[in-house]
C-alpha cells in the first residue's frame, strides 16, 4: 500500500461506489451503504481526505492511511484508527 494521492482518486467523482467501514479488532460494523461520489478534497487542515455525497454529508479517510486503488477499488487502511475504508464501485 502507499500514501493518499488525490489526484488519482478524482476517477471516482460522478460514480456510484459501495462504501464499508471495517474495524480491524473486529469490533462494530458499519453498514455497507451504496453512494454517488460528488467531489473529492482535502478536508481544511490536510489530515483528512473528503469523499463527498452532496453539499454537506461526506466521510472523511485519514491522509495518512495506507491506500491501494485500481479502477474499480479504492481501500484505505489507518492502523491508528484501526479502521478500513473501501469504496467499490458499482
Amino acid at each position: 500500500m502507499e500514501p493518499i494521492n488525490l489526484e488519482e482518486l478524482q476517477g471516482f467523482v460522478g460514480t456510484a461506489v459501495e462504501i464499508s467501514v471495517h474495524d480491524q479488532q473486529g469490533g462494530d460494523q458499519a453498514p455497507v451503504i451504496n453512494k454517488k461520489i460528488e467531489k473529492i478534497e482535502y478536508c481544511p487542515d490536510h489530515t483528512h481526505i473528503r469523499f463527498y455525497f452532496d453539499h454537506f454529508n461526506f466521510i472523511a479517510v485519514p491522509l495518512a492511511s495506507d491506500m491501494a486503488q485500481s479502477e474499480t477499488l479504492f481501500c484505505a487502511s489507518n492502523t491508528e484508527s484501526g479502521l478500513t475504508y473501501t469504496f467499490r464501485r458499482v
